[in-house]
């Protein structure tokens, strides 16, 4: 080949059929691999092995030097000077660039992935550090694995940035610090979400925000990692956030709030007719309950109980936790408390039954009802005489916040009392 300017004249087709030929191939594949690891500078080695004849022929011609064994070894910074003293009069970065398809600087690339990285976790820290999140250790330790688990970085850089930042700005709605003890709020999911993303699908199953909030909430709460839809719902209600507002009810008895709507006037007259009523959150947001100050309502654990009082006849007012305490109990729980009524309790004696029970007295002051240690100990002589088939307590052991010999005397019994085992007792308190 001969020296000619390349800038003016067109590639005429001998030249470009010649770069082109197949005996050329794996040379330009194995400079351009080299090219690319280099950071597009021709420097370094690359070694052809098992050259056939046609190959041979290619290469001399382009090297201007004869090859006559099946290897040869080539340095990218000859290779370049040839090209350029060519016909061609460019590099070998601008002829494999030419050639196609465009190199890659993979080095540039790389240092610029490490760079949004960093980027993104400082961004994070600094997204975190401006919430009230920034005072609770557990958050610090969510982002530290959230980087370490390797989700975010797998985004493209727009997509992990709006994420993390979509995800703390939800956490930090969810948990707003403790200074002010404010009264918690409770959110329908696709209100959350369409407060902190834009779109009431932004927190839906499955979504890798979802993921990193539900991972958040564990944290916060001392919660395990569900694994299953029941379980990331329960986790939602963990912090007051509601799958949809209709699904989930409260059941009452007995309520009759003093104000004028169609809805308190309802549970009024189904009051009168005893008859119980199931409440959703969405009910719950419409209605404004106010009990006459001081209202004494007691709670159960056991929706037996509201079955047999309203059966009684019974008149005072009755709510019914229907095992754990879910967001939409708590939200009625919440309402009546902020009105002045004043709660008595009562559940299973059993440890589950005990951790529930310190929930409710502890959040609103509870009295409990007919769940002190005398009433244990009477309501198990009393199966014990009447021959009722025994439970055995088992798992660890709860302290009882208002009681405490209550846990002491369960454990010398040893047996599980459920509330039906105090049914008569209890409809006589709430006649």
């Amino acid at each position: 080949m001969t020296h000619r300017d390349a800038q003016t004249e067109p590639r005429d087709a001998e030249t470009l059929t010649f770069l082109t030929r197949p005996g050329l191939t794996r040379l330009w594949t194995a400079a351009r691999t080299r090219l690319e690891r280099n950071g597009l500078q021709p420097t370094g080695t690359i070694r052809l092995q098992n050259l056939d004849a046609e190959e041979r022929e290619a290469l001399s011609l382009l090297l201007a030097r004869p090859l006559s064994t099946p290897t040869a070894t080539i340095r990218l910074p000859d290779l370049d000077t040839r090209l350029r003293t060519s016909a061609l009069a460019q590099g070998l970065t601008a002829t494999l660039e030419e050639l196609g398809p465009p190199l890659t600087d993979r080095r540039a690339a790389r240092d610029e992935a490490v760079a949004q990285r960093a980027g993104l976790w400082s961004a994070a820290e600094a997204a975190l550090a401006a919430t009230s999140l920034s005072a609770q250790p557990w958050a610090v330790r969510w982002l530290e694995e959230t980087r370490r688990a390797g989700t975010i970085a797998r985004q493209d850089p727009h997509t992990a940035t709006t994420v993390l930042t979509q995800a703390i700005g939800t956490l930090a709605t969810l948990f707003p610090g403790t200074d002010a003890n404010p009264t918690p709020v409770v959110w329908g999911r696709g209100e959350l979400a369409t407060r902190t993303t834009g779109s009431a699908h932004g927190l839906d199953d499955g979504t890798v925000l979802a993921r990193l909030v539900l991972r958040g909430i564990a944290l916060a709460t001392g919660a395990e990692q569900p694994t299953d839809a029941p379980g990331r719902r329960a986790l939602w209600r963990l912090a007051s956030v509601t799958p949809d507002e209709v699904s989930s009810t409260v059941l009452t008895y007995g309520l009759r709030p003093t104000g004028g709507t169609w809805g308190e006037q309802l549970l009024c007259r189904r009051a009168d007719h005893h008859l119980e009523t199931h409440l959703t959150l969405r009910e719950l947001r419409a209605l404004q309950l106010e009990l006459p100050a001081h209202t004494r309502i007691h709670v159960c654990e056991n929706p037996r109980v509201v079955e047999a009082a309203a059966d009684a006849g019974c008149t005072a007012p009755l709510i019914c936790t229907s095992g754990n305490a879910t967001t939409v109990v708590l939200t009625l729980l919440d309402a009546l408390a902020a009105t002045g009524c004043v709660f008595a309790y009562h559940g299973d004696f059993d440890w589950p039954g005990i951790a529930l029970s310190n929930r409710v007295m502890d959040r609103y002051g509870a009295e409990p009802w007919r769940m002190r240690a005398q009433d244990y100990e009477y309501l198990a002589t009393r199966t014990q005489v009447h021959g009722t088939p025994q439970l055995l307590l088992s798992g660890p052991r709860i302290e009882a916040i208002w009681d405490p010999e209550l846990a002491s005397t369960m454990d010398a019994l040893g047996i599980v009392l459920h509330e039906e085992a105090a049914l008569d007792l209890l409809l006589e308190d709430l006649s």
